[in-house]
């Protein structure tokens, strides 16, 4: 896969709790992005974080859910990451707590696929 033309990189800021139906939203933003053939998904876990509620969170060894902020950031091609997100933004719009979506113009510097020994290609 090649990314062509103007790229942008769009960051959702949510929870590692947060839900759509019956799997986290992290999972389902990654296996959505697959499926919409983007050029790769990324969730980061944070230490700590606060949003728009100013409730902080962070881990604590004697927490026994662990409630972190979660960076989910996709790069690709702008037409598709404005597609893509028009799609997943019903699921944001219906979150019971807050998020927030932020998009910017990036340069893709490069962009390959792994070592081809490993995917069964000589």
């Amino acid at each position: 896969m090649e990314i062509k033309g103007e790229t942008s990189r769009l960051r959702l800021y949510i929870s590692s709790t947060d839900k759509t139906d019956h799997s986290l939203l992290s999972e389902f933003l990654v296996q959505h992005a697959r499926k919409q053939g983007m050029a790769g998904a990324t969730v980061l876990r944070g230490i700590i974080g606060y949003g728009a509620s100013s409730v902080i969170h962070s881990y604590k060894f004697w927490e026994i859910s662990e409630k972190v902020p979660i960076v989910f950031e996709l790069v690709d091609n702008h037409k598709k990451i404005i597609s893509f997100f028009e799609n997943i933004r019903p699921q944001l719009e219906s979150m019971r707590y807050g998020c927030l979506a932020t998009i910017e113009k990036t340069d893709v510097l490069i962009y390959k696929s792994g070592d081809k020994r490993f995917s069964g290609q000589a």
